[in-house]
């Protein structure tokens, strides 16, 4: 278990810094186009700044985007008490609770730090999980704020919004401004800043799988029951249904995907299979 939590951290790391590259070239590509080194600079700060500013402030945009509504002991002790039990068992500080007013059953956590962390869970999730199960989700969600996950995903959601506004303006420059004269250059430039948000967009994705993985061998090691998620898991699959508030660029919080299946599901999935999660947690349950 161990080595398969370290070795999803190594794989995230290695994506991460495959999005830096991302960045970096497209900021070359642009300084060969236009002749000019400073642009790579510029598309550096830019990203950067605006990943900072993500940074601070996308957790609570997620709880506004959401309609998370957040709630004391006495509004839901259920769900108040086993967040706070697994924060006890596990150091990690009290973080906010929320509850989110919708029938599908899902869950997320948010903030740049443990320190700054909320966790929210759907009505719908509450009504249909059983204490252990319900127990399984939410140390999940510790677990991404105790690997440092939602600051991980903060930081990406803020570079790939970064790269598709750095590569339309570069378009917009390209048609409108002054170009090179190479149009050959030109063209492998277009097409690299055409494609560059798509890229990004999918090496977010795949930095969201990996957390997945990561947090549920966490919350198993949490709770030493990871049959408790694999059933919660099973759960949502079967009782899954689109939340009321779609929002696609926080599908990547949830424990399983908010929006409606499409026709590039897989390929396009914030999440891993839910039975191939599933499968790791009972292969997990025989190693306690």
């Amino acid at each position: 278990m161990y080595r398969a939590i370290r070795r999803n951290k190594v794989n995230s790391v290695l994506i991460i810094l495959l999005f830096i590259a991302i960045i970096a070239g497209l900021g070359w590509l642009a300084s060969a186009i236009y002749g000019s080194s400073a642009i790579v600079i510029w598309v550096l700060v830019f990203a950067g700044g605006y990943a900072l500013f993500q940074y601070f402030l996308a957790g609570k945009q997620a709880i506004s985007m959401s309609g998370a509504q957040r709630i004391t002991e006495a509004d839901n002790p259920r769900l108040y008490r086993i967040v706070e039990n697994l924060s006890i068992t596990t150091g990690t500080p009290m973080p906010e609770v929320y509850i989110v007013q919708d029938p599908a059953p899902n869950a997320f956590a948010t903030g740049r730090d443990p320190e700054h962390a909320m966790v929210a869970a759907t009505t719908g999730l509450l009504d249909i999980m059983t204490d252990a199960e319900l127990e399984g989700v939410m140390a999940h969600e510790l677990g991404h704020v105790r690997n440092y996950d939602i600051r991980v995903s903060m930081i990406v959601y803020g570079l790939v919004v970064a790269v598709g506004m750095i590569a339309d303006m570069l378009i917009r420059f390209a048609f409108f401004g002054r170009n090179n004269s190479n149009p050959v250059v030109l063209v492998f430039g277009l097409v690299a800043m055409l494609v560059a948000p798509l890229v990004a967009s999918l090496v977010q994705l795949a930095v969201s799988r990996q957390r997945e993985y990561l947090a549920d061998a966490t919350g198993a090691m949490t709770t030493r029951h990871p049959e408790a998620l694999a059933s919660a898991l099973h759960k949502l699959s079967e009782y899954g249904r689109p939340l009321q508030r779609q929002n696609s660029s926080m599908a990547h919080l949830w424990i399983a995907d908010p929006l409606k299946p499409g026709m590039m599901q897989r390929l396009f999935a914030t999440h891993p299979p839910i039975p191939d999660r599933i499968r790791r947690l009972l292969k997990m349950g025989g190693s306690f």
